[in-house]
């Protein structure tokens, strides 16, 4: 039933009984003609309506709700009974005005009026003839306006309404087949509707379209182009109706072939029991099985039976179906309480570290005595370890070798590069192509809960907006939480406490600070001349003769030629280089037998020269400069401790002092420092003063394709400074570090055992540090300082007078200055 304001139009073409109130009869023909024009007032009352557009011929039911209609409607019933009824353009619109009526409606008549018991009035009209506004006379109380009645045009033969009748039944007889909800009773309707026009309106009232289509039809004069338009409408419905079939259907044949898959995999499922092959029940069953032998927690425990059960009701056709069995065989196969016993012999220990590594003694104490707590208290916790250094000092192989010394599987995870949170913690199942966190996929490999876990390059760890794995890391290398770690795939909790984690990194600036503060940071520094010669002899060499094929007999190196190798071909302080120079050797010794040529099995100095070429490092250029302003300072780097020059020099201008060699804020900032101390300075120094402002200042760092920073440079600077403006030469064979301030003190700097190292290497006899760097050189073997005289300073006078000799250049510089007041 339509209301003035309804959303939902349904179409009635039944009559309501006076006494009973029941529909009882389809309008006939008769009913559908025009009023004549002396029974049409001369002004109409406006019915506004939605959802719907009355045609003549055709009665409907409207419920009115609308103050306006409901007076309208009262009005009109004590009178004629005459109304004009007019579609809305806009259904939301609540109270509607002329503006918000199409033009053309249709007059009607009431033929009942019913009053509700809620209030609302359900009147009966049939559309008579069709209108056309022609004035607004009145909106208040209700709308009536002046109009012209239009007229039927008649431009149609009687060969052509036949054949525009045929088509238009035939088209509605195959809506009534494909669409169910209309009853059979339209059908006997529409076969004895005999004219034309009501056929066109009958038709045009029921087909499935839009208000404003519909008032194309109204307002359609021509009989053939109104009854084409309506064709064209009812086809595109029998289209829309035909695809809904089309897609029920194919459900239903869907549907319908799930049920034949369930019965043939029924019967498969049968004869696979009777030929006694495997199918998913044995599968499940064999899960089961494996679980009865297994040790783990009880929530894990029933975990397990829960997923098992889940994927017994489970359809083994279903895409979920081989996910649900991979999470169940990880969860059978990882090794939950599955061990190997500790190695407690500390003497085998040590002889298995000792024999794969030289020196390291740090290091080695600190296994020994995880291994000596291990065996008289049996639950320690893993104890986090970092080892820190260099590249190429054998923090990765320290990884085998503690595994090996503890007699536990060895595994290595290589974060550089990580930038995804999933690689530390897993996908969640949900995910397509989700697997656990590298974490548990490499404890499942080991087949062991308690392996030497080797998390290699730690600090080049790099987050993005898939999350931050550092973050991630937290968990894992908290000996207070990792016992309970989640992974997003695992869902259950899995104790990583019985774990030895080993992390090795190159920096900690670039850790974060929480997960640095998580481990236990052992410093690997680099190696002297006398360790590397040792290393090169009981590691390195019989390795690549190994690996080249070689027998002792065929080669030997001096080790002289081993020192050449390190001194010359081999700055670093690992021995990475070290290897393959040793590498480059062999090979040409392995040519020479595989051609049977004449070769010497010694390998002396000279063949060194002769094999590799002309050294790589000049020992000259590490050795003093007799200019005054040249300064050796110490520097550390990731890949271990080094030299630096600090050359200054002066020429006429107007005090400008330049900065090169990529310098760093900081060693910017200590070059102004230590300008800035030595014109406050500069009476007791002997300086003129005039040479600051007549004199431009350039210092430079060699090596300037290299970025340089740190707060290292400071007494280095201010002694290439000062000696520049006194022209004094600068002790031979001395190295420094440490930072300034503006009133003179000397602040202490890290990296010592790194620098010192540095220092040996480049041929160093003397070291000026700061004097609360002492407690620094604890922690440096002795034999790493023997030769060297440490000056331990606290002044900046202290520097220069150790710094500083009283000797000046062969031609010292004449500072050419303009007299006092000019």
């Amino acid at each position: 039933m339509f209301e003035d304001n309804s959303n939902e139009p349904i179409i009635l073409t039944d009559y309501l009984d006076d006494e009973s109130g029941e529909l009882i009869q389809l309008v006939s023909e008769d009913d559908e003609g025009p009023l004549s024009d002396e029974n049409l007032p001369d002004e109409l009352p406006i019915l506004p309506i939605k959802n719907t557009v009355l045609f003549p011929g055709v009665v409907i039911p409207i419920t009115v709700s609308r103050n306006k209609s409901i007076k309208l409607v009262k009005k009109a019933y004590k009178g004629d009974r005459i109304i004009g009824v007019v579609a809305q353009k806009n259904h939301k619109k609540e109270e509607a005005s002329f503006n918000d009526l199409y033009e053309i409606g249709t007059v009607a008549k009431i033929l009942k009026m019913l009053v509700l018991p809620d209030g609302n009035t359900t009147i009966i009209i049939q559309g008579r003839q069709r209108f056309q506004l022609v004035e607004a006379l009145q909106e208040e109380p209700f709308l009536k306006a002046s109009y012209t009645v239009i007229e039927e045009e008649e431009d149609i033969t009687e060969d052509e309404m036949k054949a525009i009748t045929s088509s238009l039944k035939e088209a509605a007889y195959k809506v009534m087949k494909l669409n169910p909800e209309i009853p059979k009773e339209a059908q006997v309707a529409l076969e004895n509707i005999q004219s034309y026009t009501f056929l066109t309106h009958f038709l045009s009232s029921n087909v499935n379209a839009d208000v404003s289509d519909k008032q194309k039809l109204l307002e359609s004069n021509n009989p053939k182009a109104r009854a084409e338009l309506l064709l064209k409408f009812m086809l595109k419905d029998i289209q829309m109706l035909e695809l809904k079939q089309e897609i029920a259907s194919k459900v239903h044949s869907d549907i319908d072939q799930q049920q034949k898959e369930y019965f043939l995999r029924q019967q498969m499922k049968v004869l696979q029991d009777e030929l006694g092959q495997d199918g998913p029940d044995q599968e499940i069953n064999a899960l089961r099985q494996k679980a009865k032998d297994k040790k783990w927690p009880d929530e894990v425990k029933k975990h397990f039976a829960k997923e098992l059960d889940k994927i017994g009701r489970m359809n083994p056709a279903a895409a979920e179906y081989p996910v649900a069995m991979s999470y169940a065989e990880l969860l059978v196969d990882l090794p939950w309480d599955e061990g190997t016993e500790d190695n407690f012999d500390l003497k085998h220990a040590r002889k298995v570290l000792d024999r794969d590594h030289f020196g390291l003694e740090k290091v080695k104490e600190r296994i020994l005595e995880y291994l000596a707590v291990r065996k008289l208290k049996n639950d320690l916790k893993g104890p986090i370890l970092c080892l820190y250094g260099p590249p190429g000092v054998g923090k990765t192989s320290l990884g085998k070798s503690i595994a090996d010394a503890l007699g536990r599987k060895y595994v290595r995870m290589a974060l550089g590069g990580v930038h995804d949170e999933a690689e530390i913690r897993g996908h969640r199942k949900t995910y397509i192509g989700a697997m656990p966190g590298k974490i548990i996929q490499n404890i499942n490999k080991s087949k062991s809960s308690n392996p030497v876990f080797i998390l290699d390059e730690i600090d080049k760890v790099s987050s993005d907006f898939r999350g931050d794995p550092s973050s991630a890391l937290l968990e894992v290398l908290d000996p207070e939480q990792n016992s309970t770690f989640k992974d997003n795939y695992l869902e259950v909790d899995y104790d990583l406490s019985k774990v030895l984690f080993i992390a090795t990194a190159n920096s900690l600036e670039s850790i974060q600070p929480p997960l640095r503060d998580r481990m236990e940071i052992i410093d690997i520094t680099g190696y002297t001349l006398e360790e590397k010669v040792e290393i090169a002899k009981k590691h390195l060499i019989p390795k690549q003769r190994e690996e080249h094929g070689l027998k002792a007999k065929d080669v030997a190196f001096d080790k002289s030629a081993i020192v050449k190798l390190v001194n010359d071909y081999t700055r670093e302080s690992g021995v990475r280089n070290l290897e393959r120079k040793v590498a480059s050797v062999i090979r040409n010794i392995a040519k020479s037998i595989a051609m049977e040529e004449e070769y010497d099995a010694k390998i002396t100095e000279d063949q060194v020269r002769k094999i590799l070429g002309a050294e790589v490092f000049d020992k000259e250029a590490y050795e003093d400069n007799k200019m005054p302003g040249v300064v050796t300072g110490l520097a550390w780097t990731p890949s271990g401790g080094d030299i630096l020059f600090i050359e200054t020099s002066l020429s006429r201008g107007k005090g400008k002092l330049t900065l090169s060699g990529q310098l760093g804020d900081v060693m910017k900032e200590s070059a102004m420092t230590a300008l800035s101390y030595l014109k406050t300075h500069a009476d007791s120094l002997g300086i003129d003063y005039r040479v600051f402002e007549h004199y431009d200042l350039h210092v430079h760092v060699p090596a300037g394709a290299i970025p340089k920073d740190g707060p290292s440079a400071g007494i280095t600077m201010l002694t290439s400074l000062a000696s520049v403006y006194t022209q004094r030469l600068v002790k031979k064979k001395l190295a420094m570090t440490g930072e300034i301030t503006l009133r003179g003190k000397v602040l202490p700097v890290g990296g010592i055992k790194e620098k010192i190292l540095a220092a040996r290497r480049a041929g160093i006899k003397e070291i000026i540090m700061c004097e609360r760097n002492k407690k620094d050189l604890e922690e440096v073997n002795e034999k790493y300082i023997k030769g060297l005289e440490i000056h331990f300073v606290s002044t900046v006078e202290d520097v220069l007078e150790i710094a500083l000799l009283n000797q000046k250049a062969k031609e010292p510089m004449e500072f050419i200055l303009p007299e006092s007041g000019k």
